[in-house]
């Protein structure tokens, strides 16, 4: 690895070791920013929206890194470190029926209400039309990302897992939550 990125890495983890909290949210932003910037680039966007990027950024750092901080710090106290197949599986699933339901719908109804700026009512039709097949896509997805989470990456670097591959989750998101590029 060169020396720059070798140094890079080395003060994240000493990053992410003293201040796990913000690490986490800064990164959960970051991800969610390239996450958006794909997604606008796929529905023909042309010009870079900077107000919804700035949301999104926004939804990573104060939402998505926290709230999967203290997940995985809960459903580790939980389930008491253990790695065994039986918990990985009791975590998994508890994770699907809570998290991911959860999840995804604050994303849709912040991404309809905040960062679009629609009436509630119009969320709300919204969710009611997509919301079934995104959570359904999530369990058919999110289930094998979990159990390769919970069952070989360790605990402090579980959310960055997380977040990485939410990065591509969330294209998915922002191309189900989007109207069709003008």
């Amino acid at each position: 690895m060169g020396s720059i990125a070798k140094k890079g890495l080395q003060q994240y983890l000493i990053q992410l070791q003293q201040h796990p909290l913000r690490t986490k949210a800064i990164t959960a932003g970051v991800l969610s920013a390239i996450s958006d910037i794909v997604a606008q680039k796929l529905t023909g966007i042309q010009k870079l929206q900077l107000r919804r990027l700035l949301l999104k950024v926004l939804f990573g750092c104060a939402y998505l890194g926290p709230f999967r901080h203290f997940l995985h710090l809960i459903l580790d106290k939980i389930f008491k470190g253990k790695k065994d197949t039986s918990t990985v599986a009791k975590k998994v699933v508890l994770e699907q029926l809570t998290s991911s339901p959860w999840n995804n719908l604050m994303f849709m109804i912040y991404y309809g209400v905040v960062v679009e700026g629609r009436p509630w009512r119009d969320v709300k039709t919204k969710i009611k039309k997509d919301y079934p097949t995104v959570q359904y896509t999530s369990w058919t997805f999110w289930p094998v990302v979990g159990w390769i989470n919970h069952l070989y990456v360790p605990l402090q670097f579980r959310v960055i897992f997380h977040s990485l591959v939410a990065m591509c989750w969330g294209i998915f998101l922002n191309l189900r939550a989007l109207p069709k590029a003008k």
